[in-house]
């Protein structure tokens, strides 16, 4: 590859679990490891790259759903990332499968949540674990929330596909201590509210997405307004503003009420 071509950007998948609260819907955030080379020690949804795993044909038959290559393999992506990284499982059991079917409880995402770090460290298939518990991705709880592509002067590139989700009742999050160091539930508005007081540390596509969240009042509004909402492509471009600061644009049709953001401001 040389110096002028950018980097390939790798399929990756993000999951905003919801919980009803007042005045307005809870959403999972874990806090990355101070070690880890990408949004060290930041707040962001459970998530991460696709795994050769993730795009295994087999996962047809142990999957609710029908979303296309693309969308399968992100939205089993999520549910893994989300797994790993919290101990949450959005899915059934094979005998009472079929979208809207309700999801497993906590007793058994207790009993699955020793397989975490094996999963985690590709040493553990995951649609191997699915398949010898009778169990079922549920893709079909997961609404298409964003799509953001890494801009192409970074060095590290992802195509992400950002998805919301009511959280199974019962099951509790729990942080897996090798990518996170904590799991918690904040309304959009008071996570927004730490990353301005400097308490936490937000990267720019988390924080437009937690701006987009924060217009649902409730956790039926939110899976309503956004199922009916359009998904923009956003690709950050690089550019200036009039005043020559380096910053980076996105299209304003993507409906995050921003379409500039100064680089000096943007964290990795």
């Amino acid at each position: 590859m040389s110096a002028q071509t950018p980097p390939e950007p790798r399929l990756s998948a993000t999951i905003l679990l919801l919980r009803e609260a007042a005045p307005a819907p809870q959403v999972l955030m874990v806090k990355r490891h101070y070690e880890i080379d990408f949004a060290a020690g930041a707040l962001v949804f459970p998530g991460g790259k696709a795994a050769a795993g993730d795009t295994d044909p087999g996962w047809d038959d142990w999957t609710d759903g029908d979303y296309g290559p693309v969308q399968q393999d992100a939205r089993i992506a999520a549910i893994r990332e989300a797994f790993e990284e919290s101990g949450i499982l959005l899915a059934r059991h094979s005998k009472a499968r079929g979208p809207g079917a309700p999801l497993v409880g906590a007793d058994l995402a207790l009993e699955l949540a020793p397989h975490r770090a094996a999963v985690d460290r590709g040493e553990q298939p995951f649609l191997d674990l699915m398949r010898e518990h009778g169990l079922v991705l549920a893709l079909d709880s997961l609404i298409h929330f964003g799509h953001w592509i890494t801009p192409v002067m970074m060095p590290k590139r992802f195509d992400t596909h950002f998805y919301v989700a009511p959280a199974p009742s019962g099951q509790v999050a729990a942080h897996d201590g090798r990518e996170t160091t904590d799991a918690v539930w904040l309304s959009a508005s008071d996570a927004l509210a730490q990353e301005k007081s400097g308490q936490a540390t937000i990267i720019f596509p988390t924080r437009m997405n937690l701006v987009k969240l924060a217009r649902a009042n409730s956790l039926a509004d939110a899976q309503a307004r956004f199922a009916a909402e359009p998904v923009i492509t956003v690709l950050p471009e690089p550019g200036r503003t009039e005043a020559q600061e380096p910053c980076l644009f996105i299209p304003a049709e993507a409906g995050y009420g921003q379409t500039v953001e100064l680089l000096s401001n943007v964290k990795v």
